[in-house]
């Protein structure tokens, strides 16, 4: 498996996306090696998990040193360390006799994912979590982003199959790329409720009074602060509701380049005391603020799945979202959240208000919510939909003379 992201070096739903499922595979028997950059620290080889139910060797976590010299290119310095990605995985082929399948995260190990295919003849799956014409809402903007789709296109290309989080990614792909229909899987993300499950023992009043105060109502977004996420919009709405609800708080956690741009215009919007662009927080804390929120938002202008949705339904947070991409697939608007028009002021202001208004309908909703993600967005389950596809491309490799 290769992934530019794992932890601790983390950015957005495709490292928790890897995080998660790697050693969900390993529980289910799967002898998984993950060959990752070493983009933030953490040691340079680490056991996946403690021990895998049908193995007797532990998986592990490769982290490969990204090249020394940068080249102030972004899509030249992916291309210079998918070469130490590549050496690191034909070091893992010899060391355990090669692998029966390689599975590349995105576009950013597409070249060493795709060198490893052609040298060993091993079939190819990619997952692709998102992609940058969706990013940039259908243009591509700039010569990187050219190249970046490029190499998107090329990926799909070479590999055996190709995954998808969303029906919205499914068609995306199916569109930009032009990929078979019967060449892409949809599997979704997913989330572990136990973190948030502990929490249930844990008094909060402390934590949250850091925040807010007793009376105030708190509305908590969290994710990259770009324009993509929608953040901006909470901004602008925030006036309208504070109108009709003074008593609130908008916290809203994560870096990003947008960070500066809304701190001030909540200035400019004299709702600094109402409005606290927090920067980042730690996961734990994110998982506490969650547990005291009253209601969680994302706004997004496109998200191919939304994963930080699912951790909101997993702390039994009620929820608002966009609907777009993968958020309206996760969400039923008043069932088990409440959904509102994309890149909408008003509708992001009511979506608020009528979450506020009425606590018991929402925690009635998230209550629903809980019990969906219980169900059919635990990672355990995610790994069977997974190995069945892996097992489904060994099959077939076997019949195939290549």
């Amino acid at each position: 498996m290769l992934s530019w992201e794992y932890p601790p070096y983390v950015v957005g739903g495709l490292g928790a996306h890897v995080a998660a499922l790697a050693p969900a595979l390993a529980r289910a028997g799967v002898q998984v090696y993950v060959v990752t950059p070493r983009l933030k620290g953490g040691d340079a080889e680490e056991p996946l998990v403690a021990a895998a139910r049908r193995r007797a060797v532990p998986p592990s976590v490769w982290r490969v040193e990204p090249p020394v010299n940068r080249l102030d290119n972004f899509f030249a310095d992916v291309q210079q360390t998918n070469l130490n990605l590549g050496e690191q995985a034909q070091a893992l082929a010899a060391r355990v006799g090669g692998f029966d399948l390689i599975h590349a995260h995105d576009w950013l190990v597409a070249f060493a994912a795709t060198a490893l295919k052609r040298l060993h003849k091993t079939p190819l799956l990619a997952t692709i979590h998102a992609t940058e014409r969706g990013r940039g809402r259908g243009v591509l903007h700039g010569e990187m982003a050219h190249a970046i789709n490029g190499t998107e296109w090329w990926l799909t290309y070479e590999a055996w199959r190709v995954i998808t989080c969303s029906r919205f990614m499914h068609d995306e792909v199916r569109e930009y790329f032009n990929v078979p229909l019967d060449k892409i899987d949809v599997v979704p993300n997913g989330v572990d409720t136990a973190p948030f499950d502990e929490l249930n023992r844990v008094d909060l009043t402390e934590f949250r009074a850091r925040w807010a105060r007793p009376d105030e109502r708190i509305v908590f977004n969290v994710g990259r602060v770009v324009e993509e996420k929608g953040a901006h919009l909470i901004v602008e709405a925030a006036p309208r509701v504070l109108a009709e609800m003074p008593n609130v708080k908008f916290i809203i956690a994560g870096k990003g380049w947008l960070m500066d741009r809304l701190r001030q215009r909540v200035w400019e919007l004299g709702v600094q005391d109402r409005v606290n662009i927090a920067g980042f927080v730690s996961d734990a804390d994110r998982n506490r603020l969650f547990k005291v929120a009253d209601a969680a938002i994302f706004p997004s202008l496109y998200e191919p799945f939304g994963i930080v949705a699912l951790e909101a339904m997993a702390a039994q947070c009620p929820v608002i979202v966009s609907e777009v991409g993968g958020l309206k697939e996760v969400v039923q608007h008043d069932v088990t959240g409440v959904t509102i028009y994309p890149n909408n002021v008003e509708s992001l202001a009511w979506g608020v208000l009528h979450t506020l208004r009425d606590p018991k309908r929402a925690r009635a909703r998230a209550a629903k919510a809980y019990r969906m993600v219980k169900r059919d967005y635990n990672w355990d389950r995610i790994a069977e939909q997974t190995i069945a596809i892996y097992e489904r491309i060994v099959r077939e490799r076997a019949r195939t003379a290549w």
